[in-house]
């Protein structure tokens, strides 16, 4: 069974706007699967859907929305309902750098709906008819802060340990239906997300590495950790004490983020 057979016909890409979202996006499409992009800015989604249809030939929807809003699930699931999605992308989401206590509430929780309860949803509403099929797929872009409790950066970490558990759980769930579930942990990428942080990309990668290894893992592994330094990084949090990586992380991002001393 080809990579279409079993994760087509249509693929849903959330956050696709940008980034790895839109980079997934690419990737996919040159795979030969039709397409739905989801995000809030549609221009960007219309720029992206018009480059694919033209360069690979395939179909293309989008669907601008807000994750963050309560009554999300009801547009989106209307708009999917001719669409038989193979593939979910849970890849949408933000981080915030900085104390907690000085964060604005409505945009922590803003936070806490887009990586954690926007994709619980999707998930719930897409996985059962792959479930009934007997094949498909599940991507969830987590990140190597799953494995490290990060200050001034703590409800966005905590938010990918969330995601890194439900995806490692639902593998072993929905594995036995033919559904393949992974983890996608990247560390700093080359994308807008430190811009929405408040934090400095050191060290980042591109993304089209982080996308190919995440798609070459689907169905192969539970958990993908793009690049050797950030596979080393993860590795040595398995031999440190808890409050010692907790305290050189906090250290660390006094220095690479905007945070108020």
């Amino acid at each position: 069974m080809n990579f279409v057979e079993r994760y087509g016909p249509w693929a849903l890409v959330t956050g696709a706007s940008a980034g790895i979202g839109a980079e997934f996006a690419r990737q996919l499409a040159a795979r030969g699967l039709h397409l739905v992009l989801l995000a809030r800015r549609k221009d960007k989604l219309e720029e992206l859907a018009l480059e694919l249809r033209q360069k690979h030939r395939i179909e293309v929807r989008v669907l601008a929305a807000d994750l963050a809003r309560a009554d999300f699930a009801d547009e989106v699931g209307a708009a999917l309902a001719a669409q038989e999605i193979g593939l979910l992308v849970n890849n949408a989401g933000f981080g915030i750098t900085g104390e907690f206590l000085r964060h604005d509430l409505e945009r922590e929780s803003d936070l806490l709906a887009v990586n954690c309860r926007a994709l619980m949803i999707l998930t719930h509403r897409l996985g059962p008819p792959m479930a009934q099929r007997k094949r498909g797929g599940i991507i969830f872009v987590s990140s190597v802060l799953a494995f490290l409790a990060t200050p001034y950066s703590a409800h966005y970490a905590a938010s990918k340990v969330y995601e890194l558990s439900l995806a490692q759980g639902l593998r072993y769930e929905l594995g036995r239906y033919g559904v393949d579930v992974l983890a996608l942990c990247p560390g700093s990428t080359d994308t807008e997300f430190h811009d929405v942080a408040g934090s400095r990309a050191v060290g980042a990668m591109a993304v089209e590495p982080v996308v190919r290894q995440g798609l070459a893992g689907l169905g192969r592994r539970s958990v993908v950790i793009p690049g050797w330094r950030n596979r080393l990084l993860v590795g040595l949090l398995k031999f440190a004490p808890r409050a010692l990586s907790t305290t050189f992380a906090g250290q660390a991002m006094r220095r690479l983020g905007r945070v108020q001393k």
